[in-house]
């Protein structure tokens, strides 16, 4: 309602980023659980370096670029001006469909 509310008053329908994946099998390829906890640690932070991303999330900083690399290639994660990082949505909704055999 309120992205509805703001469209209709900027006279703008509000845009949302989508990014998907061929199969759900993909998805948790590319989502693991460590990735899901390094875009938490990321959400609403502004840009910051691989090793600070590593030390909000208290991984090594070798394992975290290797996910923040696959992140980066799936679209999920940008680089900012200046260098770092920065996961430039504000919310992130997980949908599939699961069709019967």
């Amino acid at each position: 309602m309120a992205d509805f509310a703001r469209a209709w008053r900027t006279g703008k329908p509000e845009r949302s980023a989508r990014i998907s994946f061929a199969s759900p099998e993909l998805l948790w390829k590319v989502l693991t659980a460590k990735r899901w906890e390094l875009l938490k640690a990321l959400c609403g932070a502004g840009p910051v370096s691989i090793r600070e991303a590593a030390r909000r999330v208290d991984r090594d900083v070798k394992g975290v670029h290797g996910d923040v690399t696959a992140l980066l290639n799936a679209g999920v994660l940008d680089r900012a001006e200046g260098g770092g990082i920065v996961f430039p949505y504000e919310a992130v909704k997980v949908e599939f469909l699961l069709h019967a055999a």
